[in-house]
């Protein structure tokens, strides 16, 4: 379905911009109490009923981003130093591709519902009418941090939310630019991003919003739930864990080592959804480990440091803690090299893990693969 022509935001709303190049300095929890104040009062005054509205915001996401991108890629290489292909493909387009399936999409999800009627209801008119919750607080994490905030906020707009996005101190660049950007782009009442470290989010999660969305660890998210019980408010939670991948006999293992080491590798092996570890039949796991091997001489080359296409831990907390689990658990069979100055660990794969080594009780969430046949687990 296509969409109806929207006009400029500056025809129908008065906008009040911030200047650009503004410095970034943290948002203390009085200025987030005054945020929610304004987004709570444009709700309230019904300006993100309308659909023209809701229209207007999606497509300035979309030349947000558009316009924004040589900027959203230099920001990504200095927080991550992740290759421009990656945060095109993993981030932007993600994001535009959402915000383009709303704008299609918008029409046919603010209309009512008609319910099939029963006994009861005969004589009554059944439909079912989608609206807007209200205030949202979007806290994303920094493994993707223009994916994990805007996606959320794709979804807000659409169903005629306001928001407060907070995104990661931990991609300090990227957290600055969507707070220089945003406001030149969508509506200065309905939508504010937020800057506090992960100890200062529970305060500004207990000042009552009506959904939180939250991306990250389970420590942090155990404490985001738990602030937000305080006032009753609904949470959705995106969280790491220990993600297995298992492997048969039956698999195609050139295809299932191509996909594998892909998804762990990816991003520095700094992903929420990554495999976390490996478990094989016994009978596969000396092909797959050297198919393993292959797909990343493929994808990095002889010397992954000097590839432009692989990434770098995100600070040095998450590095020295990737290092001394890889340190302490199993055997290194690829890569296993480290420079702190540098912040990077090499594309690693472990065999002989058992259940007790240190990499196997925490989320790995770094470029460690651990590989396992199902015969040490009995």
């Amino acid at each position: 379905m296509n969409s109806p022509p929207s006009p400029s935001p500056a025809r129908w709303f008065k906008l009040r911009r911030t200047r650009f190049g503004e410095p970034c300095l943290k948002t203390y929890t009085l200025e987030s109490v005054d945020l929610l104040r304004r987004a709570r009062v444009a709700f309230q005054n019904g300006r993100t009923l309308k659909e023209v509205f809701r229209l207007t915001q999606l497509e300035a996401v979309v030349r947000f981003l558009e316009e924004h991108e040589c900027d959203f890629v230099e920001a990504l290489a200095r927080d991550l130093h992740k290759p421009r292909f990656e945060t095109v493909l993993s981030e932007l387009t993600v994001v535009k591709n959402e915000a383009r399936h709303a704008i299609n999409n918008l029409k046919k999800w603010m209309k009512p519902q008609y319910m099939e009627k029963n006994l009861s209801t005969t004589m009554d008119e059944c439909l079912v009418v989608s609206e807007p919750l209200g205030v949202v607080f979007i806290i994303g994490t920094w493994c993707s941090p223009i994916q994990m905030c805007l996606v959320p906020l794709v979804g807000a707009i659409a169903a005629g939310n306001c928001a407060i996005i907070g995104p990661s101190e931990c991609t300090a660049h990227t957290a600055a630019l969507l707070h220089r950007l945003i406001p030149f782009y969508l509506d200065n009442e309905c939508f504010h991003v937020i800057l506090s470290g992960v100890n200062d989010l529970p305060k500004v999660v207990e000042l009552k919003f009506d959904h939180v969305f939250f991306s990250g660890n389970r420590e942090d998210g155990s404490r985001i739930a738990q602030a937000a019980a305080r006032t009753l408010t609904p949470v959705t939670l995106i969280l790491s864990g220990k993600n297995p991948c298992y492997v048969d006999q039956q698999c195609e293992i050139a295809t299932t080592a191509q996909r594998i080491a892909w998804a762990r590798f990816h991003n520095a092996g700094q992903s929420l959804v990554a495999p976390d570890y490996v478990l094989c039949h016994a009978d596969v796991k000396a092909q797959l480990v050297e198919a393993l091997k292959y797909y990343l001489m493929q994808f990095y080359g002889c010397d992954p440091r000097e590839s432009c296409s692989y990434g770098r831990m995100v600070n040095l907390e998450l590095f020295n803690r990737t290092r001394d689990m890889l340190w302490r658990s199993g055997k290194v069979v690829v890569g296993g090299q480290v420079i702190e100055a540098e912040k990077y660990i090499a594309p690693t794969i472990l065999t002989e893990v058992t259940e007790t080594d240190a990499i196997m009780q925490k989320e790995i969430c770094g470029p460690v693969l651990p590989c396992s046949d199902c015969k040490q687990y009995g």
